[in-house]
């Protein structure tokens, strides 16, 4: 009977033992395993919510052209919707010349219109055309032609020929002082020396006897 006690004994205290070991191993999963609250750290090289590799070596900012500058390269003359832009007055270079050509009943004036700016312009239409005189100022009137739109890249010219009549009457005519040109879809103006004859003749009934061709033809009648 003393032995089947011992025996007992033993086998509760075993049990004892191997419930305190089950326990034990279930304390050391249970703190392994991290908690609600913990952050799980990002892969490596994956930019942060704050920036990360953006910074220096992600995408450039928004607004960096492709020169870097901010803008999309100098000399285009490209305006946001890639369309080349008109040309300005103080882009051109613009000089007169007499182009008379001997037995003609009209003179003719040659007007240059030369892009010296940085980038492509377009030019198209009429440009103003004023002689002055010791009677006041003398509009040219248009000679309805066809105008056509000319590209011009830095350092090409175009023309518009301006005709005007020859004073032949012995008299001594309307005196001309000075031209004055301002460039299609404009509003400033230069003012030229006038190349042509001294004088014009008076003309009766009103009206302008000086007719101004479109840009891109040079001479009378284009």
């Amino acid at each position: 009977m003393r032995v089947h006690q011992l025996t007992l004994a033993a086998v509760a205290v075993a049990a004892s033992l191997s419930l305190t070991a089950c326990q034990n191993g279930d304390d050391g999963a249970a703190r392994s395993t991290p908690s609600a609250s913990s952050t799980t750290s990002a892969p490596s090289g994956a930019p942060s919510s704050g920036g990360g590799s953006d910074q220096g070596g992600g995408k450039p900012s928004q607004g960096t052209g492709s020169d870097g500058k901010g803008t999309a390269g100098a000399g285009t003359g490209s305006d946001a919707s890639g369309k080349v832009g008109k040309c300005r007055t103080d882009e051109l270079a613009i000089t007169a010349a007499e182009r008379t050509i001997g037995g003609d009943t009209d003179g003719t004036v040659a007007v240059t219109l030369k892009n010296r700016g940085s980038r492509d312009c377009t030019i198209s239409g009429y440009a103003g055309v004023d002689l002055k005189t010791d009677s006041g100022s003398l509009s040219a009137k248009r000679t309805g032609q066809q105008a056509d739109t000319a590209v011009l890249k830095k350092g090409e010219s175009t023309y518009f020929g301006i005709s005007y009549p020859l004073n032949t009457s012995g008299g001594s005519g309307v005196r001309v002082t000075g031209l004055v040109v301002t460039p299609p879809d404009e509003t400033r103006s230069v003012t030229l020396a006038w190349p042509g004859t001294g004088t014009l003749p008076v003309t009766e009934g009103g009206g302008t006897p000086v007719k101004v061709g479109p840009v891109g033809s040079a001479g009378q009648g284009g």
